[in-house]
């Protein structure tokens, strides 16, 4: 199918010239979040991710409300957490960013902690599962009488949810329990860069285990991106971009994050100790991103020519989104979209799956 191209807002405080070193310049704020995501929706980016942190930047749906009547064409992955918000409210608010945004509104499912609290890894998923099973019913307009783990709820549906239709639910993890979660309610798996033969495997893998509970689910690829007339110019670039990272500092980072210790973030760093003495580990994969960020730790580096033909595989091997993010974000947001986005095919996924 024709994949979907989306690019990444920087709302958690993640942009850099140099990775691990501030810029107040670059800082999330709401005049630079904007800008790149403005700069994404002309340049004819599919969707455009808005992360949620909580220590780190501006909230996401607060910052959704103020960008959804400017955009002109593209949707927008809102990400939000399961559990912070009561979900008869989640669903009325998100609602109201469907019809602000022309019903261009996906939803990025987030099942960590809730700042201020810890729970195992089996109850949070359960938590998780029960908020997106209501959460879809209140904004498919359904009424709800529901006795769960977490939700014991008898309620109709807010009046903007009546007669809609919930927005396509993009959620990853990769603890079993986080996989049962995705197979059972996600409409599209998310995951993070890898070789292109395990990404080809979790797809195939997720893809199976949607189909035991009866159901279809899409794949996408959440990766970072350094594209250059030539190889050695992004090589450069690459090199450019950990020239100042201090270890220490690195590691901080990448600690600061809620899911730090996560399955994914583990095989994150287990790439980095596979790749050579230049931190690729297959052609045209750079792990060094992953020395000073937390979840996604890898990037696609090349030329234009090999950056289409990295994507090309990913698609072969199941991928139908790539949700592409680069340093600073607004300058590689315009050199991708000048250097490869115009030959690639592309469209937003089917706005209801």
């Amino acid at each position: 199918m024709i994949p979907e191209i989306a690019w990444f807002g920087a709302l958690c405080d993640d942009d850099y010239e140099y990775l691990g070193v501030p810029d107040p310049s670059l800082q999330s704020s709401w005049p630079h979040c904007r800008d790149i995501v403005l700069t994404a929706d002309s340049l004819g980016y599919d969707n455009v991710l808005l992360p949620s942190g909580y220590t780190l930047g501006i909230d996401a749906v607060a910052f959704a409300g103020g960008i959804a009547p400017q955009l002109t064409q593209m949707h927008l992955l809102v990400a939000v957490r399961m559990g912070e918000m009561w979900v008869p409210q989640l669903a009325r608010q998100l609602a109201t960013l469907d019809h602000m945004c022309g019903g261009r509104l996906t939803v990025n499912i987030i099942s960590s902690d809730i700042p201020g609290e810890t729970l195992e890894s089996g109850p949070r998923y359960q938590r998780t599962l029960e908020w997106m099973q209501v959460l879809r019913a209140f904004m498919d307009g359904e009424s709800v009488s529901y006795r769960g783990e977490f939700l014991q709820l008898e309620l109709d549906p807010p009046r903007i949810c009546r007669g809609g239709q919930a927005p396509p639910f993009y959620f990853g993890g990769f603890s079993e329990a986080a996989k049962d979660v995705a197979a059972r309610e996600a409409d599209v798996f998310l995951t993070w860069p890898d070789t292109v033969e395990a990404v080809g495997a979790i797809c195939r893998e997720m893809q199976d285990r949607a189909a035991g509970y009866g159901r279809e689910l899409l794949v996408g690829l959440r990766t970072h991106v350094i594209v250059r007339e030539s190889e050695e110019e992004a090589k450069e670039a690459a090199r450019r971009l950990v020239s100042k990272l201090d270890p220490e500092t690195g590691e901080a980072i990448r600690r600061r994050s809620l899911d730090a210790t996560s399955v994914g973030v583990q095989r994150q760093a287990q790439l980095r100790e596979l790749a050579d003495d230049e931190g690729y580990v297959e052609p045209n994969l750079w792990t060094g991103i992953g020395r000073a960020r937390s979840g996604a730790g890898a990037a696609l580096v090349g030329s234009a020519t090999q950056i289409r033909d990295k994507i090309d595989a990913y698609r072969e091997a199941g991928v139908s989104a790539f949700i592409l993010s680069g340093y600073p974000h607004i300058d590689e947001c315009r050199r991708f979209a000048e250097l490869v986005l115009g030959d690639l095919e592309h469209a937003p996924l089917k706005p209801r799956l």
